[in-house]
């Protein structure tokens, strides 16, 4: 996938017939592609480097299939409501059971990763996209105005994610990119480090359990920095960072055998890692990038010990999460 030009580009229709655009930014040595549909983060660039260090598709049918998780803005509940209910405002909601006809996985058809955006504002370091979504669609109540801003600083990315309701409702919004640094078939050898000393076992549905489980368990434990082999261990768990929305800190870094460095921070409590077992690019295999996902803990309505992600009105969800880059 080629570095793209600065600017806006049409990207495609959709099978809905619907155009989408591409949006790119750059300053500083470093260039990031965005798209309208799905909020996309679909490539990232540093100056001297020809590969993407996100993994992307210059297809638009790519995102519409096999790659719909892949670099979008999931919302507005992303990762797993177990049994595809959740309990709100003294309310019993119920939502598709897309993930084996039992759970509501990134929130099913109404999730905001299969919708085109409107392209509110684009410069050449900015885009802000703006999403609507009506009261009850998939079974969310409140009509939510989304507004999600992508901004290029330095060696750095950031996004901001706004948020409004009419009714409570739940809000979790996580971006899900895949990263691998080094452009080989899988993340092998790369080192990652997490500031968490909790993490959340999961079911065999990888649905929460509801436990808190200390990272020492089941090798889980990466608050000194480790390679990172396929399957080793396995991974698609909420590492807890905190207990509730927080000022912007470093959580995370990635390294890989090229040198190049990955920090992530964040506003969020927590940050799912999923290993890519089963998300493959056409063409490519499994485990070729690591997904990062910063998030509320996830299935939270439906652990009365977990932060809440009610979200009511006159309330404004906020997240920034940031990205910065280096090279060793």
């Amino acid at each position: 996938m080629a570095q793209q030009q600065l600017g806006v580009a049409p990207f495609g229709m959709t099978a809905k017939g619907e155009a989408v655009q591409r949006v790119t930014l750059g300053r500083d040595g470093l260039t990031v592609s965005v798209l309208t549909w799905g909020a996309v983060l679909q490539g990232v660039w540093l100056e001297g480097d020809a590969r993407s260090l996100t993994l992307g598709s210059d297809r638009l049918a790519d995102y519409e299939g096999a790659m719909r998780y892949h670099g979008s803005l999931i919302g507005p509940v992303v990762n797993r409501l177990s049994g595809a209910r959740a309990r709100v405002a003294g309310q019993e909601l119920r939502f598709e059971a897309n993930q084996d006809g039992q759970h509501c996985l990134h929130s099913g058809s109404a999730g905001t990763h299969l919708k085109v955006w409107r392209l509110a504002e684009a410069t050449e370091d900015t885009v802000r996209l703006e999403l609507d979504l009506p009261d009850g669609e998939g079974g969310f109540p409140g009509n939510r105005r989304v507004a999600a801003t992508w901004r290029v600083d330095g060696a750095s990315l950031h996004l901001h994610v706004h948020v409004t309701t009419d009714r409570t409702t739940p809000v979790n919004f996580a971006n899900h990119s895949y990263w691998n640094l080094d452009g080989t078939p899988t993340y092998a050898g790369h080192r990652l480090w997490i500031a968490a000393d909790r993490y959340l076992p999961t079911t065999p549905d990888f649905t929460p359990t509801g436990e808190v489980r200390p990272v020492e368990a089941e090798g889980m434990d990466f608050r000194k920095s480790r390679r990172v082999e396929p399957g080793a261990p396995a991974l698609d768990n909420c590492f807890c960072l905190s207990d509730g929305h927080t000022d912007l800190r470093e959580v995370l870094r990635l390294t890989g055998q090229s040198g190049i460095g990955l920090s992530v921070a964040t506003t969020e409590a927590g940050i799912q890692i999923y290993d890519a077992r089963n998300a493959l690019r056409p063409g490519r295999g499994a485990h070729e990038g690591l997904a990062i996902e910063a998030q509320g803990w996830p299935d939270a309505p439906n652990h009365g010990g977990f932060p809440s992600i009610d979200l009511g009105p006159g309330q404004d969800y906020r997240q920034h999460t940031r990205w910065q880059f280096t090279r060793g």
